[in-house]
């Protein structure tokens, strides 16, 4: 057995191929468990995603948010994430998808506990979330298939602050980040707890942050808003911090959402921008993505449904789409199993439908 998974909680669980894409690359990904003595037994729960080629390839490892109800942490799943680290494979990368202690199926307990709103300390959250990404890419930088002396860190909300705090205090071979709608304390729309302390964990963390960093915000994001966005920046570069500053065009109802599926056509372009001032750049052009599962659309569907539909064949899985014989439909995407994502399908079919069943899982019709 090679050391990097010498320790049992450190086994590949599982190893899936990836539905071939319209060119000859296939993709691989591996269930993982890293190994991380604060963690307990369970370590980390974490999705690698990879070209099938020979080699090693740098590392991007991808970091979740956190939902504002503390309730869904244990729903959380990384394939939840794989679309948009499928984009980073694309361009050369091996992708990690890691949950954090305390969410999915990973142990520990949650560690990122801020305390309470009128009193939040942001900097301790950010020392126990850049902990476990520590943990992750000292683990994966021993594989055989990864280049350690390239590695990114790519997050979402409180995992973009996770990866602002990793650059505080980098591993060995990290050499960017890049924080989508980066931040920590919003429990509510528009309002966050004591942003004046978010702002000051910023700027202490810039004190020792000299990475390159993208920080990309949407106009609408009602988590960070706009005004908030800036002073972060403000914050974290008048102490020192390097960012490259994205006031993202609005995106949906809640720009908070950009770094998604749904998003990749305005996140991807920042992206590469970022990645070849960098030198960064891995391929002369990505490999064509994973072909979507081959299921038409039922002819019931609407031309707004249909687009739902296509949304939903590329998204990630476990996913569920439901109809009823009105043409009424609900999907979700992402859901930790086949039967959460069902239930979720279901309970998304809009009143009155009374008669929604689901049509489709993951890449199969359903008869």
């Amino acid at each position: 057995m090679h050391p990097f998974c010498a320790m049992a909680c450190a086994l590949v669980l599982a190893l899936g191929q990836w539905p071939a894409a319209a060119a000859a690359a296939d993709f691989i990904r591996e269930n993982l468990r890293v190994a991380m003595p604060a963690a307990g037994p369970r370590g980390l729960e974490a999705l690698l995603v990879r070209a099938d080629e020979p080699g090693r390839h740098p590392l991007v490892l991808i970091n979740h948010g956190s939902p504002r109800d503390g309730a869904q942490r244990t729903e959380m799943t990384p394939l939840a994430l794989l679309p948009p680290a499928m984009e980073f494979v694309r361009r050369g990368w091996t992708a990690a998808i890691v949950m954090r202690r305390g969410f999915g199926d990973s142990g520990g307990g949650f560690a990122e506990d801020k305390g309470p709103c009128r009193d939040p300390d942001y900097l301790r959250a950010a020392a126990a979330s850049a902990a476990d990404l520590k943990a992750a890419i000292g683990f994966l930088a021993r594989r055989p298939d990864i280049d350690a002396t390239r590695i990114i860190s790519v997050g979402v909300s409180a995992g973009g602050f996770a990866t602002v705090a990793l650059t505080a205090d980098p591993p060995p071979g990290l050499v960017a980040g890049v924080s989508f709608a980066g931040g920590r304390g919003s429990d509510s729309p528009d309002t966050v707890c004591r942003d004046d302390k978010l702002v000051e964990a910023f700027g202490a963390l810039g004190k020792r942050s000299r990475l390159p960093m993208l920080w990309v915000y949407a106009q609408n994001d009602h988590f960070f808003g706009p005004a908030l966005a800036q002073k972060l920046r403000e914050a974290f570069t008048g102490a020192g911090g390097k960012v490259a500053f994205v006031a993202a065009p609005p995106f949906g109802t809640d720009g908070h959402g950009l770094f998604s599926t749904a998003g990749i056509p305005q996140w991807a372009p920042l992206v590469d921008d970022f990645l070849k001032s960098q030198n960064l750049v891995l391929r002369p052009s990505p490999l064509p993505p994973p072909a979507p599962p081959d299921i038409p659309p039922p002819p019931r569907l609407s031309a707004n449904g249909r687009k739902a539909f296509a949304d939903f064949l590329v998204g990630a899985p476990h996913k569920a789409f439901a109809m009823s014989s009105t043409g009424a439909f609900g999907w979700r995407t992402g859901r930790r199993t086949v039967e959460a994502a069902k239930a979720d399908a279901l309970a998304a079919c809009p009143p009155p439908a009374t008669d929604c069943r689901v049509i489709a899982v993951d890449d199969t019709a359903v008869p």
